[in-house]
């Protein structure tokens, strides 16, 4: 996969090349990106990318012909030219089925813009779509071009040592991950559950199932994955429940939620 970014400061962009599953994935040539600065295509000596908004108000706009200028140079120096895409606090939510779809395609250009953004004429003749990762504004988009690359670097096969760690995460089934433990087996007299020490593969499964449902209804209870369960899943979320206002007395999702660390246990 080849993904270009469009920056004012490419240095951004390329530092998370160098480090975890990103560089892991450049490094095995799954993933290659290109940074390209609009400031480059600026025709004054002061290379003047931005200028005053029409209308008034506080701030600048990036213009059209730098930023237009650099798209281009993108687009032209690799096929096929795929999509662009603007990071904007206005654009479609990021969701772990956002990335998987973003993973398909063999190549991105990402525009992260700066100041008050970018003039909205290119934006409707040179952006295919637009993107956000939260509902809150950043000082620029690179670190939304950061979040988008990482999202869907791990998700290219090969790019993990082990291919079924992504198919674990959280939202990949719909739901959030379940708890993870490793040794020493104690630790301030907190004990690793037990079901996990016993050896049972079936019982660990129905574990793991039951916590993930568990932390789903807990923390996240808008979760459409939630209100489409089978039997199976219903039951298991039904002890989950059951077992929690047991332990706290709280209600759980219907109330208030209280801080929840760590896991059920079945000792």
């Amino acid at each position: 996969m080849h993904v270009d970014v469009i920056t004012l400061f490419p240095e951004m962009v390329e530092t998370l090349l160098r480090f975890g599953v990103t560089g892991r994935a450049v490094d095995r040539n799954l993933l290659t990106v290109a940074t390209w600065d609009p400031r480059d295509d600026a025709h004054d000596r002061h290379r003047t990318v931005d200028d005053r908004p029409y209308g008034g108000g506080p701030g600048m706009v990036m213009k059209v012909q730098p930023v237009r200028d650099a798209l281009r140079r993108a687009r032209a120096a690799a096929e096929p030219a795929g999509k662009t895409l603007y990071l904007s606090p206005q654009g479609r939510p990021l969701t772990q089925n956002g990335a998987r779809e973003l993973a398909g395609e063999p190549r991105l250009i990402l525009l992260a813009g700066r100041y008050e953004g970018i003039d909205e004429r290119l934006i409707a003749a040179e952006v295919d779509e637009e993107w956000s990762i939260g509902d809150y504004v950043l000082s620029g988009g690179e670190l939304a071009a950061l979040v988008i690359i990482d999202a869907i670097a791990r998700l290219l096969p090969g790019a993990l040592n082990d291919d079924e760690s992504a198919a674990q995460d959280s939202f990949m089934a719909g739901l959030l991950d379940f708890p993870h433990y490793t040794r020493p087996e104690v630790i301030d007299g907190r004990r690793v559950p037990a079901v996990l020490l016993s050896g049972d593969h079936a019982a660990i499964a129905r574990w793991r199932r039951r916590e993930s449902l568990g932390r789903s209804w807990l923390r996240r209870p808008d979760l459409p994955a939630l209100q489409a369960l089978d039997r199976r899943d219903q039951q298991l979320l039904d002890d989950f429940i059951s077992a929690y206002q047991e332990q706290t007395g709280h209600p759980g999702a219907a109330g208030a939620v209280p801080e929840q660390r760590g896991a059920l246990c079945d000792d």
